[in-house]
């Protein structure tokens, strides 16, 4: 609704010095993907807030949890690939594979609810806060004890978001050090004489780690896409994911878009980040060469 120079009412068609202006789909279209552009997504239906600085406040959260969880299954998918590949084959690996399939198979909501019962609910034991990421008091603590606090929050979240992503990623450390361990470089050191241990973490390490270490983006991205919806709105954290489904559900299409679109953006950042990491990790991959 446009209306004229000079007038201080209500805007409204009734009025008037007021009258609506008509514009077709496609400039609508043009207009708002210009904004878009410009990271200007227009302000929240009932929040009376920017979406852009809305969401600024609510990423830091996200990319918390993201990176926690990401962190947590490298460090449990590192060495347990690494002992799977050594012992390819025995009854370690075989059960270990069983238990990787299991914990690949639950989703991710049905173990953070199982979490909450058990650990934060007070059914069985309280050892963990059932919502929010800080406590009340938070501002008024010291600098250790805000970060003891902050980790006793978002514990049970990471723990959630890293049950899918270290199933995959200790089957590609496995794989990895076994495509490895049975090349002609690794028959060579071992016919030097050189240690079991000598042999894995001086020469086959190295090599193996190339892939895994490149995939780390994608893996955060996967954890950050897969755990910020759900996971935020389980354990009330006040991040991307929980916002995005709060307007949703409220019909807050500004936000939503926004949302989206941040999502998405970074989701192709990330993706090009990771590719890149591939070619600097290992100069043998060229991408041009399989075209």
């Amino acid at each position: 609704i446009i209306c004229e120079e000079g007038f201080t009412g209500k805007p409204s068609t009734k009025v008037p010095e007021c009258y609506k202006e008509t514009i077709g789909v496609f400039e609508r279209f043009t207009i708002m993907m210009s904004n878009y552009a410009r990271l200007d997504f227009g302000e929240s239906y009932f929040r009376s807030i920017g979406v852009l600085e809305l969401v600024l406040e609510k990423m830091p959260v996200s990319i918390s949890l993201g990176l926690w969880s990401t962190l947590l299954a490298y460090m449990i998918s590192i060495p347990l690939g690494i002992r799977k590949a050594v012992r390819d084959g025995s009854q370690f690996d075989t059960w270990t594979s069983g238990a990787i399939i299991i914990g690949y198979a639950i989703p991710g909501f049905l173990f953070a609810i199982v979490l909450l019962v058990v650990f934060a609910g007070g059914s069985y034991v309280r050892w963990f806060p059932l919502r929010g990421l800080t406590s009340d008091g938070f501002v008024d603590m010291s600098l250790f004890g805000k970060a003891v606090d902050y980790l006793w929050h978002i514990t049970l979240p990471v723990l959630a978001s890293t049950i899918s992503a270290f199933a995959t990623l200790t089957l590609l450390t496995k794989n990895s050090f076994l495509d490895e361990i049975r090349k002609q470089y690794v028959m060579t050191a071992r016919a030097k004489g050189l240690s079991e241990k000598s042999v894995l973490y001086g020469h086959v390490f190295r090599n193996a780690m190339l892939i895994v270490i490149a995939s780390f983006p994608a893996v955060f991205i996967g954890v950050f896409f897969g755990g910020s919806l759900i996971i935020e709105t389980i354990f009330s954290l006040d991040g991307l994911g929980r916002l995005g489904f709060e307007a949703a559900v409220s019909r807050d299409y500004p936000v939503v878009f926004g949302t989206l679109f941040v999502f998405g953006l970074l989701g192709l950042v990330v993706g090009i980040i990771s590719d890149l990491m591939y070619v600097w990790i290992d100069p043998r991959i060229d991408f041009e060469g399989q075209g």
